[in-house]
């Protein structure tokens, strides 16, 4: 318990800003040798399955960076075929996931957080979720840090927030309030032929940035103001995309949270916190 409680000490009196993007120059070099050892203790310390990674061998990587967002070899993820469910995005384990009430979703027991502050604090853009469902995946630094469609959609809005860097682990969702609606993040809106789904991504501690498929490196950005994009939904300049498709990364992992309008799916009914997911697999059927 005190090992605990000092770690979360730890978290809101270290520099956490400074030492990630130290961390992200660092993944990001090219350093040969040390770049090689420091990816071979990773694999081991961590336990990464690299038989199902494209490239599997730590010296075919240049930069931390590009191990840590490797590519799994063709059919490692098959996609759920079936049109009236939808699939997985990440690799990882549910935290919580449920009905959104009142404008609040679960992080932990004892712990709500605001729907509306999580995705910018537009109330025009948490409307349409107001009553439906969310659904909170945690990725463990061995997992495959890759983030993909659940189900078919079309870009329609971009928010990146600025915020705090907290660690995103089990241990921390456990004891820092607001973790999710505080930490830096970005919020990618959708729409889909059953309503609006949304997902956020999740900075967290030496989380060096997140891109997104189709406008790169979101973070770290300069200054700390909202930042919004919109997108054409229609016509020749519209960002769709298939069940399955890549549409972003995490350099160093974190969370993806999910909300979807209400009447819109219903969870696969074995799945719970701490259940472990797998790209591509069961989420949810739609309704």
């Amino acid at each position: 318990m005190f090992i605990d409680k000092l770690k979360i000490t730890l978290q809101y009196i270290m520099p956490k800003h400074l030492i990630s993007r130290l961390v992200g120059k660092f993944a990001a070099a090219e350093m040969g040798t040390m770049t090689t050892k420091a990816i071979e203790w990773f694999i081991k310390a961590y336990g990464i399955n690299m038989a199902e990674a494209k490239f599997k061998n730590a010296s075919d990587f240049k930069t931390f960076n590009d191990f840590f967002t490797r590519e799994l070899e063709e059919g490692a993820r098959p996609i759920l075929a079936d049109e009236k469910s939808i699939c997985y995005p990440v690799d990882g384990a549910i935290s919580q996931q449920g009905d959104i009430v009142d404008g609040q979703l679960i992080q932990a027991k004892g712990f709500e957080y605001s729907l509306q502050s999580l995705l910018g604090g537009d109330e025009e853009t948490s409307a349409p979720f107001q009553g439906g469902k969310f659904s909170c995946i945690y990725l463990a630094p061995k997992d495959y840090h890759r983030i993909h469609m659940p189900m078919d959609a079309t870009l329609k809005e971009m928010i990146y927030v600025p915020g705090d860097l907290f660690s995103v682990n089990p241990l921390t969702a456990n004891n820092v309030p607001d973790l999710f609606a505080r930490n830096e993040r970005v919020v990618a809106v959708f729409d889909t032929e059953k309503g609006p789904m949304a997902m956020v991504l999740v900075g967290a501690t030496i989380v060096a940035s997140i891109e997104t498929t189709w406008a790169g490196t979101i973070t770290p950005p300069a200054g700390k103001d909202i930042f919004k994009w919109r997108y054409p939904t229609t016509g020749h300049g519209a960002i769709t995309f298939k069940k399955g498709d890549e549409m972003g990364r995490f350099k160093l992992g974190s969370t993806v949270i999910t909300t979807f309008a209400p009447n819109m799916v219903t969870f696969n009914q074995d799945a719970g916190p701490k259940t472990v997911t797998r790209l591509g697999e069961h989420y949810a059927d739609l309704v």
